[in-house]
């Protein structure tokens, strides 16, 4: 079992879709030999992320027995990325790295030696390389049938993606949602979360870091409101989703930008104000660390504050302020909600010095 992380406080995640979808899907039917090709030259995505690959090497290497026994093993859904038609694993991660590690001759999880466990005697201690031609020339021509998968409506985004990824996976551990958009979009913009999530003086302010990438949604939530609280709607997970993928490259708003202003923001807080700006308690509370970074992002765009003092006095009059409070602490996803505590902490703070 996994340690629980502290828990922030809960939302009102509520799964209602933003809009209805347009999806084409079609089926292929791939040969082992030809996915172990695919992605190996990196034409099929396997998402990296934490704690992605959960199976054992006997659960590894029963799967692998399917197949050399002939048995019917269950599909894969892939999208086709737009950009770069590279195929994104969406379900079926755990079968095709099994086949990857297997044909390697390594099982990564482990690092040690892929030699097949708790299977038939004629295949147990069995690597790829030790199998006999027959046995190899079978596995590389079992039929592994994929789904594939191409959102139509709405166009600007892959928002369905994610929704459907959701759904389906069950590798053993339900997917946090910032671990699917660390698949689902991955580039610049991911890779520079993680960058972000490193810095020191936002490592202080927030604490140990979140193995389920909680942290990192927390950075994306600020950007998503700091650029786009005003249209804001919910559910927030496709609200989050939609400045992801739009960003997804760093076109829209550049590294430099982002860096810049993550670092100016953690930094004043660190500096004036410490852990009690983003904990309502003991743990760090998400509805309060979007309207204080959100709120002191937007005053710096007039220039540094300087006073310890009326960083500190504008801070305790946002905690005294009932509907502030109300809005961090109730249906904090809730569309009114948002914008109250967005437009209380943008008003109380733009008056420091």
């Amino acid at each position: 079992m996994n340690k629980k992380n502290p828990k922030i406080n809960k939302e009102n995640n509520n799964d209602v879709l933003p809009y209805k979808y347009l999806i084409t899907n079609y089926g292929a039917d791939y040969t082992v030999d030809v996915l172990i090709k695919r992605m190996r030259e990196k034409s099929i995505e396997t998402p990296s992320f934490q704690r992605s690959y959960v199976w054992n090497i006997k659960q590894a290497s029963r799967f692998v027995e399917s197949l050399l026994l002939g048995l019917p093993v269950p599909g894969v859904f892939f999208s086709r990325e737009k950009t770069t038609e590279k195929l994104l694993v969406i379900d079926g991660q755990q079968r095709l790295l099994s086949l990857l590690y297997f044909y390697e001759g390594e099982f990564l999880p482990q690092k040690k030696i892929f030699a097949l466990e708790g299977v038939q005697p004629e295949f147990e201690g069995k690597t790829y390389k030790t199998l006999s031609e027959e046995d190899k020339r079978k596995l590389n021509d079992s039929i592994i049938h994929a789904t594939i998968i191409k959102q139509d409506v709405p166009s600007e985004d892959d928002s369905s993606i994610f929704f459907i990824f959701e759904r389906l996976n069950t590798g053993g551990m339900i997917l946090a949602a910032q671990e699917i958009r660390n698949c689902i979009y991955h580039g610049q913009f991911n890779e520079l979360l993680k960058e972000l999530n490193r810095n020191e003086k936002w490592r202080a302010l927030y604490g140990k870091t979140n193995l389920r990438m909680r942290d990192q949604e927390i950075i994306l939530r600020f950007f998503a409101l700091l650029f786009g609280w005003e249209n804001y709607t919910k559910p927030i997970k496709a609200f989050l989703n939609s400045f992801m993928a739009k960003n997804k490259d760093l076109k829209k708003h550049s590294k430099d930008e982002l860096t810049k202003i993550f670092s100016d923001t953690v930094r004043v807080i660190y500096d004036f104000l410490g852990q009690r700006a983003f904990r309502l308690k003991v743990q760090p509370t998400a509805a309060l660390i979007d309207a204080v970074m959100v709120g002191i992002s937007r005053r710096l765009q007039k220039g540094a504050i300087t006073k310890k003092t009326s960083l500190e006095s504008a801070f305790s009059t946002l905690l005294k302020d009932t509907e502030f409070v109300n809005a961090i602490t109730t249906s904090t996803s809730d569309e009114e909600n948002v914008k109250r505590r967005m437009r209380k902490a943008i008003d109380i703070f733009s008056n420091v010095e």
